[in-house]
């Protein structure tokens, strides 16, 4: 059981420090960025992203797109509010993944314009997957 309240919770926190406060406002900005710039335009109109999931060759195309849209937006706004921060992250590093292989190999597009949005939340999901929430999000409240 305290294995699994740390992986999906996170883990023993240090003093406050400056550091907490740019971790959470940095995980803000992301989370928010993620959920409002990227997720909800595909939650709002999926047809995009299932067509991309169609084009990638995708088994289930619908189902694909329908989960990036809600890791993107659902899991956005996990991140921002610091709730189940490493599942949220992880799922967001998995639909990067795909953003970065899909711009980047499959396409052709070039990293700047291209693919270098995809990476850099990839590299912040990876933070949170592996640091969590730190001290001021709700994780830690319910730990």
């Amino acid at each position: 059981m305290k294995a699994l309240r740390w992986l999906l919770l996170g883990g023993l926190t240090p003093p406050i420090t400056v550091g907490d406060a740019v971790l959470t406002a940095v995980r803000i900005g992301t989370g928010l960025s993620i959920a409002l710039g990227h997720g909800w335009g595909k939650v709002k109109d999926p047809s995009g992203i299932i067509g991309v999931s169609e084009s990638l060759g995708f088994p289930l195309p619908t189902l694909a797109g329908w989960m990036a849209a809600l890791s993107e937006f659902g899991g956005g706004i996990l991140l921002a509010v610091g709730l189940l921060t490493r599942p949220a992250a992880f799922l967001i590093l998995v639909t990067m993944s795909v953003a970065i292989y899909a711009h980047a190999f499959r396409w052709g597009d070039p990293f700047v314009q291209g693919w270098e949005l995809a990476f850099l939340f990839w590299m912040l999901a990876l933070q949170y997957v592996v640091f969590g929430a730190g001290r001021f999000g709700v994780d830690r409240w319910l730990r």
